[in-house]
Order: structure tokens, then C-alpha cells, then sequence
């Protein structure tokens, strides 16, 4: 028998339970009674009925205090483990005055509860994890204005990351803390000129090398010419240079007995010039992120390779594209159940009549959809305005299938997996994304004729009548967009038609940027735009360098026979080909372009933010007249003419007449 209270054995039913001490006399009464199918329950069965049903009530709710307690456990456990990211640099005192070091700010997965201490300490080894050259010593750190971290600035609060984040109101990836040696933090040197608006130039070893120091040339600061002057020493006294703390002058003195050359060879082995901006251009209201030009020095190359370790190769998302509708089959790869974007994109193309290209995607075929995928998006119903300036308009049917979302995933895909970016965004939107308030709206972004019709009138006015006129024509439209009021002065339309603008293209928007923004998210790019919006800025808007004959020229790494052999001098003859046709191309205002001959071989028809991978070759064909291209390898073949003119003609035909894989 078992204690319905407690759950304890009992035996020889006594009259109380030994574990819990409840009576238990009523069980030896239900047990020396069998009660009769046939008959009702009796008083004693209905007591012991009600004591089981209260032990079962008793069981559930301890049951769950049990998972109560467990489950607060495990979420209190996941919350200590909770990381963030923030961003840790290092300063140096440099003519008395801290200065951050550029190229030295690293990221730093961090816990929201640490203190400025444990903080510290994961600072300086990553700091020194990534920079042998950092001197040794005790450290401190410091804020960005140059401040101990100590206490949550403003008040008597122990720092704390969380504490310090919800104060700063910035996202923990906009976050930059500074290390530095007490012995630069504690120096007061008031020799140095903090006022000089003069770039000042912090020159250090970043190199091993066994070249004697001595051996280098004068640097004359970025003012001046970008290659250090090699100049005789015979006629001059020795050139001191700073050491790199900053604090004193050495003086080097060039080799008498070496070459410019070998001195410049010397010089770019054993020394890399570190620009830090003054504090004029530093207090610039036109750039409002303080660690801008610290985390600038990195290339869109080197964070999209960031982003895409984040891909997974060994699975795969997959897309099957007709180029006479790309949005087609984009939407449905991109809306499918299985689709991940974290799985790379495997894209099949079919022809007009539905079958499949023989091609197999090696990367090729995937540049080549997301190139012919940007360039669709341009014309999407959700965007509007100048060709090269588009920007988010809002559109009932792309809202209810959520096409706003879908565009900003979709761009978000091409840049991490080595396509194009769209290079068509307006900069206010792009500004208005990346959390910038840079305004540069004009009367020739607002689409609706009307609307400018309005905004020309009002900036035309001559008069303060004119245009308390012309507010009064328009109030509809002004009351509409919330810049309805009558300046004081002429001058003050120029507010009006701004406000106007910014409404237009941003404000009524809102829910359209917003989705957009959030497709953007996708592989975490909103936060790289975020905090490198100069960086990807040529990517995303119009206004990138066109693509010119020696940049195509530098992109491909021809493929030669061995020195001496009758191939390489036929080879090197077809080089000459080459280049000639790219300078021709270039030259030319119709027909062919360059980024026809780059789209031909790699599949894109501009230079992404990414690294070209594999790297792009020149081979030379010998059993065909025309060009062949691989963008699967990124390798186009030339073919062996005897003319530049054959070799003009073939290259012409052979590159208009190739539309998709298996065509060349």
C-alpha cells in the first residue's frame, strides 16, 4: 500500500503514515471492503477516491514547481552565456595629445554584464592577438574622447557593457573602446600643438626585416608627395623622423652607399606610414560616426569575406532561372520553404524552348543570375525615380506579397555570395538605411507631376506675397506632407521644399523602408552597411568608377608558355592583340562595351564588392577562331589570329552572339 499524501509504503495499514503523518486509517477500511460492481459506491469508497484524487493534484503540482524551477535555471544559465560584439581599437599620445591608431580596431565577442576590468583584459589579448608590434606594459581603458572607463559616463554608476549601451543609445556593434598604456595615459605632455590643423603622421615598424633602419628615406607628410624623396645626403644634414610612441625625435641618416631604388625598397619594407586626422576634420558634423575612418581602413573585399565564412558549401539552395523572366524564378527560389541563405545558391538556366543549358555551377552561372538579378530590380514596381537614383516607393500589392522584404534579401544575398550590388540606390535613401541624416533630395527626385509642378512654383517665388500665395494655393499638399507654415522671409521656401522632399522620398515610406531594411539583415549586411556605409557606398549607389581598359587589363593573369618557346612569343604577340582591343573598346561610344567583355568571362558586368574567385584568366585557343569563355573559372580563351583586325572582327562576334552557357 502506498500513502496517498505522500506517495511513501506503508504496510499493515496503520493508523498514520510514517513519512508524511497523515491518517491512513480510511485504506484499512477500503481494503478489507470489495466493493460490488452492481452496487453504488459507498461513503468509505467515495473518501478514498477523493484522497487519490487529491495525491493525483498533489503529484501535478509538484510536478510543475519542478519544471518552474528547472526551466528558470536554464534561462537564466543561457542568459550569462548571451555574447555581443563591440569593437575595441588602441591609442597612442602623439605631440601630448591621445589619438586612436588607425587599422588596429578589432572586433570583440563580449557578455552585456562584464565589468571594465574583465572588459580590459579580453581587450589587450585581442589587441595583442592580432598586433605583435604592441608594446608591453599595464593598460587602461579609455573612451573614445579619451575618458578612463570606470564609471557610466555622467554618473557615479560602475561601468557595465549593458549599462553603458542603453545610455550611449547605439546597437552594441557601434560600440568602439580604446586600450592604451598607463604610461601614454598618464604622460602630460603639453609641448605638442593639439590645435594644429595639420594631418599628423605616426610612422612604425611593421616589419621584421634585417635591413638596417638607417637605411630609409624622409617621409614629408601626406601634404606632400605620396613617394618619399630620394634626395643626396652628402648636401644635407641628417632628417630626423618620429619614432613610434611619438615622444622624441631619432635621427636616421640614408645609406651613402646604396640607390634610391634600394632605399625605397628598404623604406616600404620597414615602415608604413598611419595617418590620424586632426581634431577639425575629426568634429566634422558631415561624418557622425566618430570611429568612421578607424574602421573605414578596411575594403568591401575584406568584410564581405567576413560575411561569407558564414556560407555553408556543403549545402545548397537552388534556383532554376529563364532569362526572359529572371523575377520569375528568382521570387520562387527566394520564397521556397527549403530556401536558407546561410546554403550556397546552386543556378540552372534554361533557354527559351525550357531546357536545361549544359553548364554546372561552379560559380559562373551564379555571378550571371545575380548580375541579371540586380539589374531587374532596378525596374521593380516598388522603386522609382531617376534611373541611377531610385528610391522605395510605397505599393499595395508588392506590400501584401511582402516584395519589400524579398528586394532587400535579395541584394543582401548577391553581395555575400560574390555578385554585383545594385548601384542604383539614391544616397538619401542609402543615407536613411545606414543611420545617417545626410539630406540631398532634389525637385527632380519627386515623380508626381503635380507635386513638382508645386515645388517649382514655390521655389520660383519672388516675393514674400508670392509665396504666402502659393502656400495657400497648396496647403492641401503641404498640410499632407506636415510643412505647411508661412516663413518670415523668401529665404525660408528653401526649408519648405526640403521638408517637402524628405517626406516624399523618406517619411510616407516608412513602412517600405522598413521591410526593405529588414531583408537587408539577411547574413547580418544591415550591420556592415552600418558601420561601413563609406565603404560599400560606391556598391549600392550610383556613381561607381567606370570599368576602364587597364583595370580590365590588371583583373585577368595571362597564361603563358615557357620563356624562349615559339608559343610565347606568339602568345605575347596576341597580348599586344589584347590590349589594344580593350583600349579600342573603351574608346568607343556604341556597340560593345567593357563590361560586355567582363560579363562574357566571369558572368558580372562590374567589378563586385567581393573578391573575384577563382582568379580571372587569359589563355589563348588554338583549335577555334573565336573566343571562348568559361565563367565557371573565369577564363576566356583568345583566339590565335594572324591580324588585330581578325582578332577585333572574331572577338566582336564571337562575344554578341554568346546569350547564355553552352553558346560560346
Amino acid at each position: 500500500m502506498y500513502c496517498p499524501f505522500c506517495g511513501a509504503a506503508v504496510e499493515s495499514c496503520p493508523a498514520f503514515c510514517s513519512a508524511c503523518g497523515h491518517s491512513v486509517k480510511f485504506l484499512k477500511n477500503v481494503s478489507n471492503k470489495v466493493p460490488d460492481e452492481n452496487q453504488p459506491s459507498t461513503s468509505e469508497g467515495n473518501t478514498g477516491r477523493s484522497s487519490l484524487d487529491s495525491f493525483m493534484k498533489f503529484r501535478a503540482l509538484k510536478e510543475k514547481e519542478r519544471k518552474t524551477f528547472f526551466t528558470k535555471k536554464c534561462q537564466a544559465s543561457k542568459k550569462d552565456k548571451k555574447t555581443v560584439k563591440i569593437y575595441v581599437g588602441v591609442m597612442w599620445r602623439h605631440n601630448g595629445v591621445l589619438k586612436p591608431v588607425r587599422g588596429k580596431t578589432l572586433p570583440l565577442e563580449v557578455q552585456p554584464n562584464w565589468s571594465s576590468e574583465q572588459l580590459l583584459t579580453a581587450a589587450v589579448k585581442k589587441v595583442k592577438d592580432f598586433n605583435q608590434d604592441i608594446q608591453d606594459g599595464p593598460y587602461v581603458l579609455l573612451y573614445p574622447d579619451g575618458a578612463e572607463v570606470k564609471h557610466i559616463p555622467g554618473t557615479n554608476t560602475p561601468f557595465r557593457i549593458e549599462l553603458y549601451k542603453e545610455a550611449l543609445g547605439k546597437a552594441y556593434q557601434r560600440i568602439t573602446l580604446f586600450t592604451c598604456t598607463v604610461q601614454d595615459f598618464s604622460v602630460n605632455d603639453d609641448s605638442g600643438d593639439s590645435s594644429s590643423e595639420e594631418s599628423e603622421v605616426i610612422i612604425k615598424s611593421t616589419s621584421n626585416s634585417p635591413y638596417s633602419e638607417s637605411d630609409t628615406l624622409v617621409w614629408d607628410g601626406p601634404n606632400e608627395a605620396s613617394t618619399p624623396k630620394a634626395e643626396s645626403t652628402s648636401d644635407r644634414p641628417p632628417q630626423p623622423i618620429l619614432d613610434q610612441e611619438g615622444g622624441e625625435n631619432r635621427t636616421n641618416i640614408q645609406n651613402h652607399t646604396q640607390g634610391p631604388q634600394n632605399c625605397y625598397t628598404n623604406y616600404t619594407r620597414l615602415y608604413a606610414p598611419i595617418v590620424i586626422k586632426s581634431d577639425s576634420e575629426e568634429s566634422d558634423g558631415s561624418r557622425p560616426y566618430v570611429q568612421e575612418e578607424s574602421r573605414d581602413a578596411l575594403t568591401a573585399a575584406d568584410i564581405v569575406s567576413d560575411l561569407s565564412s558564414k556560407i555553408i558549401k556543403t549545402s545548397c539552395s537552388r534556383f532554376n532561372i529563364n532569362r526572359a523572366n529572371v523575377w520569375d524564378g528568382a521570387a520562387r527560389g527566394f520564397k521556397r520553404a527549403s530556401y536558407d541563405p546561410s546554403h550556397d545558391m546552386l543556378v540552372k538556366f534554361t533557354d527559351d524552348e525550357g531546357t536545361t543549358e549544359d553548364a554546372v555551377d561552379t560559380g559562373g552561372p551564379k555571378r550571371e543570375f545575380l548580375t541579371l538579378l540586380m539589374d531587374c530590380l532596378r525596374t521593380r514596381r516598388i522603386f522609382e525615380g531617376p534611373e541611377h537614383q531610385r528610391f522605395l516607393t510605397f505599393n499595395s500589392a508588392a506590400a501584401r506579397e511582402d516584395e519589400y522584404f524579398l528586394a532587400g534579401r535579395m541584394i543582401a544575398g548577391s553581395i555575400v555570395h560574390g555578385g554585383p550590388g545594385p548601384r542604383f540606390l539614391s544616397e538619401m535613401l542609402y543615407n536613411n538605411l545606414t543611420g545617417r541624416i545626410d539630406f540631398d533630395g532634389t525637385i527632380e527626385d519627386v515623380t508626381d507631376e503635380i507635386m513638382k509642378t508645386a515645388l517649382l512654383e514655390i521655389s520660383g517665388a519672388a516675393s514674400l506675397d508670392e509665396l504666402h500665395m502659393l502656400i495657400d494655393k497648396y496647403s492641401s499638399l503641404l498640410q499632407t506632407a506636415g510643412c505647411f507654415e508661412y516663413p518670415q522671409s523668401v529665404e525660408g521656401k528653401q526649408n519648405i521644399v526640403k521638408d517637402f522632399i524628405q517626406w516624399y522620398i523618406i517619411y510616407r515610406n516608412q513602412y517600405s523602408i522598413q521591410r526593405f531594411r529588414d531583408g537587408l539583415s539577411t547574413l547580418d549586411v544591415i550591420n556592415a552597411l552600418e558601420q561601413h556605409p563609406i565603404v560599400f557606398t560606391p556598391y549600392m549607389c550610383c556613381g561607381v568608377e567606370k570599368l576602364t581598359p587597364e583595370s580590365l587589363e590588371a583583373i585577368f593573369k595571362a597564361q603563358l608558355s615557357e620563356v624562349g618557346s615559339t608559343r610565347r612569343q606568339e602568345e605575347t604577340r596576341i597580348i599586344g592583340y589584347w590590349r589594344d582591343y580593350l583600349l579600342d573598346t573603351g574608346e568607343q561610344e556604341a556597340g560593345l562595351s567593357l563590361q560586355d567583355i567582363l560579363m562574357f568571362a566571369t558572368g558580372l558586368d562590374s567589378l563586385p564588392p567581393s573578391t573575384i574567385v577563382p582568379q580571372p584568366k587569359l589563355c589563348f585557343e588554338r583549335t577555334s577562331s573565336y573566343p571562348i569563355a568559361s565563367t565557371c573559372t573565369n577564363t576566356i580563351k583568345l583566339p590565335m589570329s594572324k591580324s588585330y583586325e581578325e582578332l577585333k572582327n572574331a572577338m566582336d562576334f564571337g562575344i554578341q552572339n554568346s546569350p547564355g552557357f553552352g553558346l560560346q
